[in-house]
């Protein structure tokens, strides 16, 4: 079979970084090729260089046997290659067919928007699709996966023979990641070639045809994705084998409660939540997309306004109307998106772990103690073994685990003993999440407590202490951790709707 893409001996340098050496690639016309690899590895920087965002160095790309040299996204576009990004990249104020043809609108005499052909056309993408979706609809109004979808229409409005997913279920829940692999199975009956980007290896199994992993820049090998055991791809992945040791639970009945919710409400988004976490102990909260967990840690600290409740902080009542009356009790939040809401990513390492304590490094004349903010930094970087070239780095260029230690690093800094992680690993590849995961476990044995929210029940099963689980903004039951919970238990109080609701059980 002849190859839609074949990328030969790639190369991409940046500034004291070689970021890719050697690199090849190839896709064939009705194939979904996973590109995997941990964080840093150079899969985005070689995609980019293929969908024209990047120029390479060396190396030759070749479409459907041609030589070619994609010098800008609209000149991968005009071959046939699009890409969707992890960030979703449209107008939330524009419709579903405005946002698929921006740019490119169907126009009447005197250049006047051609509205109705403008739907038209869109509509007979959607139904290509097989997707039912008001091309009318504001954009705004739809569902993350909704609007993913938007996005895979935009790129076959430009007949896309190429079309590159990067991380597209990160945000989806099972039922949306469903409905994203039929779409994904008809475009390759269609003869459209995929490349599929992903951390989780479960959707590899179930939706790639061949798997090429990268590490540190370089090709390492393309295998068959279902004959391939998934250990022997993570071992590729990490160069190294990765296993998770048996959760060992410590008994923390005798500690102090670092942290108590009574009773708390918002509307229907949290209903009469009250819980504890003690010092030393990992709460997980699981649940369903949108059972409101996100929802109580941003009540808690004061991100968002609540109805009634009362917190308690070392047993002693604490007024939180705001992140900041959070973090002098003591509380931090590390956000799902730590891109949007935990890092200030033109910034540089050193900054961003002091964000949150300018006022240590500010002399009454108004003066920052460089001094100070770069050896303070180090010490994080050096304690949490946090990957990068120097504290001046800027924190964008990292990987995403890397990231998320830099915001861990700014929460310590201030002092925070009590730390909710709202999907602390989402975005970050296998051998980062371990590390991720011992550093939870490291900060609880110091005496933190820790409150994790994950969508990853096997993530939930292994981190937790305790597991809390909310439906339809209540919590429907607590369940000890480590082996004695099942995710089938887990899942029927995750679905366990009002009508059904027994009393909610407290594991001490």
């Amino acid at each position: 079979m002849s190859l839609l893409v074949e990328m030969r001996g790639i190369e991409k340098r940046f500034p004291g970084v070689h970021a890719l050496r050697s690199v090849r690639f190839d896709l064939k016309p009705g194939e979904v090729h996973a590109l995997m690899g941990e964080n840093g590895a150079g899969k985005s920087t070689l995609m980019k260089i293929l969908s024209g965002n990047y120029q390479r160095d060396g190396g030759e790309i070749f479409f459907e046997g041609k030589p070619v040299a994609p010098d800008s996204p609209r000149a991968a576009t005009d071959l046939g290659i699009g890409i969707i990004h992890q960030e979703l990249s449209l107008m939330n104020d524009l419709t579903a067919a405005q946002n698929v043809f921006i740019g490119r609108e169907p126009r009447k005499s005197f250049g006047r928007l051609d509205e109705p052909a403008l739907n038209r056309q869109t509509a007979d993408i959607f139904s290509s699709m097989n997707l039912k979706l008001d091309p009318k609809a504001q954009v705004d109004t739809l569902t993350i996966a909704k609007q993913q979808m938007v996005e895979i229409a935009k790129a076959l409005s430009y007949k896309s023979r190429v079309l590159i997913m990067d991380e597209p279920t990160a945000a989806l829940n099972d039922a949306e990641i469903a409905e994203l692999f039929v779409i994904i199975r008809k475009l390759r009956s269609e003869g459209v070639g995929i490349i599929y980007i992903s951390h989780k290896m479960d959707e590899i199994k179930r939706i790639a045809d061949r798997v090429t992993v990268m590490r540190d820049g370089e090709y390492v090998d393309t295998v068959d994705a279902e004959s391939t055991p998934l250990s022997r791809i993570i071992s590729m992945m990490v160069g190294r084998e990765v296993s998770e040791k048996p959760l060992d639970v410590p008994d923390t009945r005798g500690n102090e409660v670092a942290l108590e919710v009574r009773n708390l409400k918002r509307g229907r988004e949290i209903r009469d939540v009250s819980f504890t976490v003690r010092r030393g102990e990992i709460l997980g909260f699981a649940g369903l997309m949108g059972a409101g967990r996100t929802e109580v840690a941003r009540a808690v600290f004061g991100a968002d306004p609540r109805d009634d409740g009362e917190i308690l902080v070392h047993g002693k009542p604490v007024s939180i109307h705001s992140p900041s009356d959070a973090v002098r009790s003591g509380i931090g939040y590390l956000s799902e998106d730590r891109k949007r809401f935990g890092l200030a990513t033109g910034m540089n390492v050193r900054a961003n772990i002091a964000l949150a304590s300018l006022d240590r490094f500010t002399s009454k004349a108004g003066v920052l103690d460089e001094r100070g903010m770069r050896e303070t930094a180090n010490n994080y970087i050096d304690q949490l073994g946090i990957r990068t070239p120097s504290d001046t780095q800027e924190v964008r260029l990292l990987s995403g685990g890397n990231q998320q230690k830099v915001v861990v690093a700014k929460w310590l800094l201030r002092d925070c003993d009590i730390l909710f992680f709202d999907e602390p690993t989402r975005g970050i590849d296998v051998g980062a999440k371990s590390e991720i995961y011992k550093l939870l476990e490291e900060l609880a044995a110091q005496g933190r407590a820790i409150i994790v929210i994950s969508s990853e029940l096997p993530e939930v099963m292994r981190l937790s202490h305790r597991i809390a689980v909310m439906c339809e903004g209540r919590l429907t039951g607590i369940l000890p951790g480590g082996a004695e919970t099942t995710q089938e238990q887990i899942m029927e109080l995750a679905t366990q709707r009002e009508s059904a609701m027994a009393p909610v059980g407290e594991v001490a």
